[in-house]
């Protein structure tokens, strides 16, 4: 049985199933093959440019997110960049922003886990209280559906409109109503004030 031909050179044409691989040099071009080099030679530079930035926590998730977005790239586009480096650390610079403003529409420096609330000497009893509800709050949360769940915490948590959820989601407003409300008189139900 022979393997089809690959026209994009001579020496591997005529390979046969039992041939053995061609080396790395001789192989043709792969779509990823440009992205596998800039990561290569861009990886480590950029780890440490965002370290520098103070997002160590982050560094590594924002070279995947740089990187999954130059996937997205159409193979024209990404052989367009002439200055990779400064490509790289423009788009990196760009997501450390682009998260930063995301936390702070969350107010993620102002969220705390129940374990995270500390008891003070004078009010105790309001402090137990609050880690009560604050637990009730989130098993009533994980027993919603999924989609209610998520629609409920991009309104109320992160901030977002209707109209907004319904256009991130592709579903109506009406239908991100109907799941608000649905939330809200669960929780209600539950106890939980929302």
């Amino acid at each position: 049985m022979r393997l089809k031909s690959v026209p994009d050179h001579p020496r591997i044409a005529g390979l046969e199933e039992s041939d053995p691989l061609p080396p790395d040099d001789v192989r043709p071009r792969t779509r990823g093959a440009f992205l596998e080099r800039l990561y290569r030679a861009h990886h480590d530079g950029l780890i440490r440019f965002i370290r520098r930035r103070g997002r160590d926590e982050r560094a590594h998730d924002v070279v995947q997110q740089v990187f999954c977005r130059l996937a997205g790239l159409t193979e024209q586009e990404q052989q367009g960049i002439v200055a990779p480096a400064a490509y790289l650390r423009r788009a990196a610079d760009n997501m450390l922003r682009d998260n930063a403003r995301q936390d702070e529409r969350r107010s993620a420096s102002l969220h705390l886990g129940e374990d995270e609330v500390v008891l003070h000497a004078g009010d105790q009893w309001a402090a137990l209280e609050a880690r009560d509800r604050l637990r009730r709050l989130e098993d009533a949360l994980l027993r919603l559906k999924p989609r209610t769940r998520e629609i409920f915490l991009a309104h109320r948590i992160d901030g977002y409109s209707y109209a907004e959820i319904a256009f991130r989601t592709g579903l109506s407003i009406k239908t991100v109503e109907m799941h608000m409300t649905r939330a809200i008189a669960y929780l209600d139900q539950s106890r939980v004030k929302a």
